[in-house]
């Protein structure tokens, strides 16, 4: 699978001019193995919520940055949580179970976490760390880059993702935009010491299934086949989305050995953090022609494709 990100992407711009800078906090490749899923809420009007670009990549009251996996199968790729500055290490937290939502989490909201205190007032804090995963303890000095744990499911969560604050003298701040205007424009600085692009949605999985899969199973990154048998009941494409807006379109392509079976856009009828829509075509002959069978979705916002995945599957 390959993804391709052409629109909406902003950088944000260079480096504050502070001594203090962040490193991104965990060890992927943001657009392929990892995103943005939420940013911080600019709103201070409960119930209404916006990220530093006015978008809606957030919820209210979100003070922090979640960094995601696309499933929770890429759980198994252990992907670590690094510091992301030098400090020492202030608390942590281990031995809450990778459950999500799914148990009680009471006063463990973070789940398994580490705080780190810098200079000048300024600390970090890491939440939803995988249980058995975290590596210092309290009086430890990181430096940036450090492992502190791997990205994991603890605390309340429904997702994977790491989730990163930042403080200032007890203050919580954006590092996309520690001065934000609050204007929509790009900040002139942010605490990154590389500008991370701002990304406003893209597909997060694609695959091939022989119906309609669970959603469930697209989240936890099960539901794709490698191989389908030639008297398969239908060949079903499917796409996985984040951040999409009113409006957007799924386009979802089949192409067989004999050529085209499939062009479809499905047209989301409201703003979601994730979405999926699946397409297909059912078996009107004894056996499907065998091959490979290329499914190509496409994410379109008002008339431009801004994130493109492909997916193959072999029929025999």
């Amino acid at each position: 699978m390959r993804s391709i990100l052409t629109a909406l992407i902003t950088l944000v711009a260079t480096p504050a001019a502070s001594d203090f800078v962040l490193r991104q906090p965990v060890d992927c490749v943001l657009g392929e193995t990892c995103y943005i899923q939420n940013y911080f809420d600019q709103d201070p009007d409960a119930g209404v919520f916006r990220d530093f670009r006015c978008g809606e990549l957030s919820y209210d009251g979100h003070k922090g940055t979640d960094f995601a996996l696309p499933t929770h199968a890429d759980l198994d790729n252990r992907v670590a949580v690094l510091a992301a500055a030098a400090g020492i290490v202030k608390n942590t937290r281990d031995g809450v179970a990778d459950g999500g939502f799914d148990q009680s989490v009471s006063g463990q909201e973070c789940g398994n976490g580490v705080v780190i205190v810098h200079e000048d007032g300024w600390q970090t804090q890491y939440c939803h760390l995988r249980m058995g995963s975290v590596r210092v303890s309290p009086g430890d000095r990181v430096i940036a880059g450090a492992v502190l744990g791997e990205i994991g499911l603890s605390g309340a969560t429904q997702f994977p993702h790491l989730h990163l604050s930042v403080r200032k003298d007890g203050k919580r701040i954006d590092p996309f935009a520690p001065q934000t205007s609050g204007d929509c424009s790009a900040p002139d600085s942010s605490l990154w010491e590389q500008p991370i692009p701002y990304v406003s949605g893209g597909l997060l999985s694609v695959g091939f299934s022989d119906d309609v899969p669970d959603y469930d199973d697209v989240r936890a990154g099960t539901a794709a086949h490698a191989v389908l048998p030639v008297d398969a009941g239908a060949i079903v494409l499917y796409g996985h989305a984040f951040g999409n807006r009113k409006g957007d379109v799924l386009r979802l392509e089949i192409t067989g050995p004999e050529g085209g079976i499939l062009s479809q856009d499905v047209a989301l009828e409201k703003t979601q953090a994730q979405v999926f829509r699946a397409s297909g075509r059912r078996l009107t002959k004894p056996n499907w022609p065998a091959g490979e069978y290329h499914g190509k979705v496409t994410m379109i916002r008002a008339g431009e494709a801004i994130s493109q995945k492909t997916v193959v599957v072999s029929v025999e």
